[in-house]
């Protein structure tokens, strides 16, 4: 195969890698934490490990189909938050999730149970102090994901100063979907008895019940105060509900009954209508930043079926609020200040940063999980590897690396020292990449994924000797080093290519198949391969060219093609007498 057409410029060539490694190395060393070093797996370093206890709302134990089916739905959330090298395994009725590093704040995030309802609201008060009865206030949270130039709710700018209808809410009832579900108009506070607590504190009764039935006991007392349709109880709910206590309730109400619930912020108790709309209905959830309203927000978008639901009862209710529940907690309570149409997004607004918005979006569009759970306190796991074998890995690829070198050298000599300049610099590239990958998308390494490393870069060294065989066979075809180099080049192109697609070809599909630390390997195989071909196109081609124009380098003693050279001198000599043979003529003289 000819070499193509045109003038070779291989100052253009290095140029460009010159350029992509000093943008890698300015991003390492001036972007982000600045911390030059790689984000190591659990097996190098250790993590965090959480343990989530899996609770029903009648004390049974959890089935194991409703255990996996949660178990793949935080495995999703860990690929969605970008959470790499983590665990989750089913350990009897709990999931274990265990994540790199000290941060505990990931593995709590990725078992959010997130059980996500809308519901309309039907009032609001102060939460309790334990000094007296709740107060009467306008919602938290009015900030419309809607149309903000819809006009505001007509409550809020009533007289501030006029004293609350204790029997009329501010916040006129939403229509149920069953319209005999709740009585719309909550009765007046009142004082209710000591006798009225449906739930009681007998020592002896507690001692007798095990963690699940004492757990058990809990829910259904909360349900019994907070989603009855009596309306003396809601309003006895509103009034002595603590929102600093821990909630017993949460991820386990009744989204067909009405709801007393707290802000997360602890600012307000509402109480709520029946659901609406399941969060399992939602088909998309993303984060951003509304820049006419100033704040991050969550844009959801909902099936067909949700859009249709949602599309009416917007239109039904405007200046309404409808509440955003997620684990029994009101998370946003917005005014509706215009009809959403079927198939458009909406949003949730509330006190988001860019992290807090990111994460709910996450948690919400991977789906809510079929079990409601508790979470442990965090703690801290040592290396399942340790550093020794990390040493002992690195130590192997370090000995089969410098077995590579000296072969190239003793084989090649001077294009060896070409192939371990070459090798040198891919490694650095690969090195700032995993480092930068560390940053953004949390990519830690572990032993697999340096196995993947040590087979990518041996792969690097196999597409150095495809050219250097080329450009012998082309000296042996007679030759000179000069013109067999882009010929060779040539030739070897397509079958460096084509041996790096096959090989990417099965890292992709390993990486889409395995789990785990396979998955580890199977990225770092690809990453290198992809890095092979940079490497080969941009410096060990252009090097090899320059030297094939340096008289130096030329000379058979130092390029060590001087055997090769020779062969094509006595293949045409032997072509020349047979030759001559054949003509009857002397044969030619060799110079």
């Amino acid at each position: 195969m000819a070499p193509s057409s045109g003038p070779v410029q291989p100052a253009r060539y290095l140029a460009v890698f010159a350029v992509l490694m000093a943008a890698v190395y300015a991003m390492v060393f001036f972007t982000g934490d600045k911390d030059p070093s790689p984000k190591l797996g659990i097996d190098l370093q250790g993590g965090t490990r959480v343990t989530l206890t899996a609770r029903t709302p009648d004390g049974n134990a959890p089935t194991q189909d409703s255990l996996k089916q949660a178990q793949q739905i935080i495995e999703t959330r860990v690929n969605g938050l970008g959470v790499s090298g983590s665990e989750v395994v089913i350990d009897g009725d709990n999931l274990v999730i265990t994540v790199p590093g000290d941060d505990s704040s990931q593995a709590r995030t990725l078992g959010q149970t997130a059980r996500l309802f809308i519901r309309p609201v039907v009032g609001s008060v102060a939460p309790s102090t334990g000094e007296g009865a709740g107060t009467q206030q306008t919602p938290v949270d009015p900030a419309a994901p809607v149309d903000p130039a819809a006009p505001a709710d007509p409550a809020a700018s009533a007289d501030p100063a006029a004293p609350a209808d204790p029997a009329t809410p501010q916040n006129r009832v939403f229509p149920a979907q069953d319209p005999s579900a709740v009585d719309p108009t909550p009765a007046p506070a009142t004082d209710a008895p000591a006798t009225d607590e449906p739930a009681t504190d007998d020592p002896a009764a507690d001692a007798s019940l095990s963690d699940a039935d004492r757990a058990a006991q809990e829910i259904a007392d909360a349900k019994t105060l907070r989603q009855s349709e009596d309306p003396q109880v809601q309003q006895l709910a509103m009034q002595s509900l603590d929102c600093n206590a821990a909630d017993p309730l949460a991820g386990n109400d009744d989204p067909a009954l009405p709801l007393v619930a707290c802000s997360t912020d602890g600012t307000a108790v509402y109480l709520l209508g029946p659901t609406i709309i399941d969060g399992q209905q939602i088909s998309d959830a993303t984060s951003g930043f509304d820049s006419q309203q100033a704040q991050f927000q969550v844009s959801l978008t909902f099936d067909s079926e949700g859009s249709n639901t949602w599309a009416q009862f917007t239109a039904a209710n405007l200046q309404k609020q409808a509440a955003f529940v997620l684990d029994s907690k009101v998370i946003s309570a917005p005014v509706i200040q215009g009809a959403t149409p079927a198939g458009s997004a909406t949003s949730i607004t509330g006190n988001f940063n860019n992290q807090t918005a990111s994460e709910l979006a996450n948690t919400l569009k991977y789906g809510s999980l079929p079990l409601s759970f508790v979470s442990s306190e965090a703690e801290t796991v040592s290396a399942t590897l340790g550093l020794a074998s990390l040493e002992a890995g690195l130590l192997a690829g370090a000995i089969g690396l410098a077995l590579v070198l000296v072969y190239c050298l003793l084989y090649y000599r001077a294009l060896g020292l070409l192939t371990a300049l070459s090798l040198a610099l891919a490694g650095l590239v690969v090195y700032g990449i995993i480092v930068l990958l560390g940053r953004w998308i949390s990519f830690t390494l572990d032993l697999a994924g340096i196995a993947g490393l040590i087979i990518g870069i041996g792969m690097t060294a196999d597409s150095f000797v495809v050219f250097f065989e080329r450009i012998k066979d082309e000296i042996r075809e007679g030759r000179s080093f000069r013109s067999a180099v882009p010929r060779g080049w040539a030739r070897a192109r397509k079958t460096i290519l084509s041996g790096n697609a096959v090989s990417f070809i099965a890292a992709a599909v390993l990486y889409v198949l395995a789990v785990g630390q396979v998955r580890g390997f199977a990225f770092t195989l690809g990453l290198t391969t992809i890095l092979d071909i940079i490497v080969v196109v941009l410096v060990t081609w252009p090097l090899v060219y320059l030297a094939s124009k340096s008289t130096f380098w030329s000379k058979p003693s130092v390029n060590g093609l001087g055997a090769v050279q020779q062969i094509a001198l006595e293949r045409k000599r032997a072509a020349n007498k047979a030759l001559a043979v054949k003509t009857g003529t002397a044969p030619s003289k060799e110079a």
